[in-house]
């Protein structure tokens, strides 16, 4: 089988798969069409010949200079610049996605951007906040978890969250991490041309070659084995809720640190003022956020939340009428879960505005659908209704007012984001004023008069929130240094003699600029 199939990249070398009999190709979204190579899924040993390698490299990585890593992030970044019209070609077959105003226009200088910004922040060092306290003789920093890093990225960024090039792999080789990537099947020749050239550039700069591995498929129970093995530091993994729950129960068990990203519906509140003073502009955005990129956006407003009445009337029509007349984008993958959503949020009393129908014929596709139910009715079944359909799909709750308003907040799980709309005048500072704290609670990212769908690559920038959203409401998957944050551990060093600390924890600031905390006040200076 190995001679039939792409080969996996393990301990530095580009080797024939096991021999494991389960194999699959990519699909092209916008036709259908089957296509190839072929790759394959790795066996339990290859996974723990890969997690081997990854202890080894994760040991090594430790007694090189910090700039070094820093340097393998931004020949990456250049290679990926590099190789960008073959990349792009092959994630617009794989993803459908568009090749001028989405791949190469915003996506591939998102990734090469935030890999130069994981660089930076290495270099500088001040993300591993440094702590020294003179008079106890005790001094602490955050540092590598001391083993391989799991990273199974999702199908709707074929670049900026890809499991070899995305945030989650920058900020864990940033903070000094090995990887190994899990790539999506939606994608996987994307996939392989960037671990080829990140191993390049590994081999550029000296780094050990075990610092990026790759397999393409991993059945369930080897998936949850790697989840559990006592040889994995940590674990990052974007995508559907049952898989992302089922590798954190197994992750629990060995006490492994697992970092999810699970879905949000990311409700918007519009409160009464804001609709009575622009409600076809509110729609509008609604609509071009809803839709943008087909609705596969896990910051997709999934839910919105208003006021009943005159206005809200027009809101809806506003609203139907754009959903009706626009061009439904093409899907990633075969609309068989959106429907199946859909259906669940009908059955729980939702009414179907407009669409509601998938086509999967010639293209993987779905309807631009709105529906509606009252405040009421979702208050009798929030869970049922809080589905997320991932597709251009979004349900208009109209509550009786605004205390209904904020009871239906006060029954939301938890989001990354939740906005509010308000009046441009005032009006609504009131009703905002009581309806943020119960909304704050339940999300990561609170948003006034835009929609969520953005999500910038900002130092300052919470890409997470409270379960089921992510599985720890203390952490980010966007945003350096952040992000890096989640796979660090914090390394104490109690009466350990000066020329042994590591050198963010010695008296000389090692770059000059570094901030550290020293007896409890941020300085770039020298300790005298």
């Amino acid at each position: 089988m190995g001679a039939m199939t792409e080969p996996v990249l393990i301990a530095g070398k580009w080797r024939a798969a096991g021999s494991s009999a389960a194999t699959f190709q990519a699909v092209a979204p916008a036709t259908g069409e089957t296509l190839a190579p072929t790759y394959p899924f790795s066996t339990s040993a290859e996974i723990e010949t890969a997690l081997a390698a990854g202890v080894e490299a994760a040991a090594e990585l430790r007694r090189i200079p910090v700039d070094e890593v820093a340097d393998f992030l931004d020949t990456f970044a250049d290679a990926i610049e590099a190789n960008r019209v073959e990349l792009v070609d092959a994630a617009h077959r794989e993803t459908a996605l568009p090749q001028e105003t989405r791949l190469d226009g915003i996506e591939l200088p998102r990734t090469t951007g935030q890999l130069r910004q994981a660089a930076a922040a290495a270099r500088d060092r001040s993300w591993s906040r440094a702590t020294i306290d003179t008079a106890a003789g005790i001094r602490s920093k955050l540092g590598p978890l001391g083993g391989p890093v799991a990273v199974f990225g999702p199908n709707n960024f074929p670049f900026a969250f890809n499991s070899v090039s995305g945030g989650d792999f920058a900020a864990a080789i940033a903070a000094g991490n090995p990887v190994i990537a899990k790539a999506h099947p939606s994608h996987p020749t994307t996939t392989r041309l960037l671990a080829e050239a990140a191993s390049t550039s590994l081999s550029a700069v000296g780094l050990p070659p075990a610092t990026v591995q790759l397999v393409y498929g991993v059945a369930i129970e080897d998936g949850l084995s790697l989840a559990a093995h006592p040889d994995l530091a940590a674990l990052a993994f974007t995508g559907r809720r049952s898989s992302g729950l089922a590798l954190k129960a197994a992750a629990d068990r060995a006490g492994t640190p697992v970092y999810l990203e699970l879905g949000s519906i990311n409700p918007v509140f519009v409160l009464p003022g804001a609709l009575a003073e622009r409600s076809d502009d509110i729609a509008m955005e609604l609509f071009a956020s809803c839709t943008l990129g087909a609705g596969q956006f896990c910051t997709n407003p999934g839910l919105v939340v208003l006021r009943g009445g005159e206005d809200a009337d027009r809101f809806v029509a506003a609203a139907q009428r754009l959903f009706e007349n626009g061009e439904p984008g093409v899907l990633l993958s075969p609309s068989d879960s959106i429907s199946a959503a859909v259906d669940g949020l009908v059955a729980a009393g939702a009414e179907v505005v407009t669409g509601g129908f998938s086509d999967n014929n010639d293209t993987f596709g779905y309807a631009n659908t709105l529906l509606t139910v009252s405040g009421a009715d979702f208050l009798a079944d929030p869970a049922a209704l809080q589905a997320e359909a991932f597709g251009p799909v979004s349900l208009i709750v109209r509550a009786a007012d605004l205390e209904q308003m904020d009871e239906i907040a006060s029954h939301l799980e938890g989001n990354l984001t939740g906005t509010l709309y308000s009046d441009s005048e005032g009006a609504d500072d009131a009703a905002y004023d009581d309806l943020e704290p119960a909304l704050r609670a339940r999300v990561g990212r609170l948003l006034n008069d835009k929609m969520p769908t953005g999500v910038a690559v900002s130092p300052a920038m919470n890409h997470g929130g409270p379960y089921p959203s992510t599985s720890h409401p203390g952490f980010t998957a966007v945003g350096i240094p952040a992000s890096m944050n989640r796979f660090a551990a914090l390394h104490c060093y109690d009466n350990v003699r000066h020329h042994r600390l590591p050198p963010e924890l010695q008296d000389p600031n090692p770059t000059g600029a570094m901030w550290r905390l020293i007896d409890g006040s941020w300085s770039q200076a020298d300790i005298a």
